[in-house]
């Protein structure tokens, strides 16, 4: 090998400058693809429950999907404790919160230990992503009209066409009366 020539100089620099253009022209297009500043705002939000009586539900949007929040009663809650597993279509939690193992039992679909009255979960039907009526349907959960899918209390699916529990977002509790969905 002998010393670089002239034209090895202009193939290093011709190539250089094909690099350089390539990225310039592609750089739009992968940039395009980022989430902008209105996504990324929604990513998280807080929500003040204080005003969340038992018996009272709340929903609120988070990343364009209705979230279901109810401050469920002692009745509600001691009969969705008391629902066997095997009456279950769906024995999975389906709770972000926890790992994809996770039972639906009532606790792991609840916010957890000492807050078993509070329940989160993303208010779209299972079956084809209709938003479910609160407080109706035979268990007294939510009922969805379009196809007849039951949920319990707990979002737990009982009846109709639907395959999964409600999905529960990742959420935790800043203060006793602060939620944090995302």
């Amino acid at each position: 090998m002998g010393e670089p020539t002239r034209r090895d100089f202009l193939y290093l620099a011709t190539g250089m400058a094909g690099a350089v253009g390539v990225v310039s022209v592609a750089w739009p297009f992968i940039d395009q693809m980022r989430p902008d500043a209105s996504t990324l705002a929604l990513a998280s939000i807080e929500v003040d429950v204080s005003s969340l009586e038992p018996g009272m539900s709340l929903t609120v949007k988070w990343r364009g999907k209705p979230v279901f929040i109810r401050n469920r009663t002692p009745e509600e809650v001691k009969a969705a404790e008391e629902v066997p597993m095997a009456d279950l279509k769906d024995p999975l939690a389906r709770n972000a919160n926890l790992g994809t193992d996770a039972t639906a039992s009532d606790l792991d679909r609840s916010a957890g230990k000492g807050k078993e009255n509070w329940i989160v979960m993303i208010g779209s039907c299972t079956h084809l992503g209709c938003v479910p009526l609160g407080q109706a349907g035979e268990y007294n959960g939510w009922f969805c009209p379009c196809h007849g899918s039951v949920y319990d209390t707990a979002g737990r699916i009982r009846k109709g066409p639907a395959p999964q529990n409600l999905a529960i977002p990742t959420y935790a509790f800043t203060s006793d009366k602060v939620i944090k969905i995302g």
